[in-house]
């Protein structure tokens, strides 16, 4: 969904490499959640693969909530 006031894409529809999405997932998060990493999310990717049929890139909007609650599930774990 764009901004209308703003032409640019808004940043969380927008696809992003993994890195990028790692950066900006671990600056947005709220702070009682775990952080990401690029090795998290490799296997995050792994055991998700439908997410990504045709595509290597993560988006905040499709990804976001699945990868919280993944990281949360794989702490609890620990």
């Amino acid at each position: 969904m764009q901004n209308r006031k703003n032409p640019e894409p808004e940043i969380n529809f927008e696809a992003q490499s993994l890195l990028v999405f790692v950066q900006y997932y671990n600056k947005n998060i709220p702070s009682q959640f775990p952080r990401a990493s690029v090795e998290a999310l490799e296997t995050f990717k792994a055991a998700n693969a439908d997410l990504f049929k045709g595509s290597d890139q993560w988006t905040i909007d499709k990804h976001r909530k699945k990868v919280m609650d993944w990281l949360t599930s794989r702490r609890a774990l620990e």
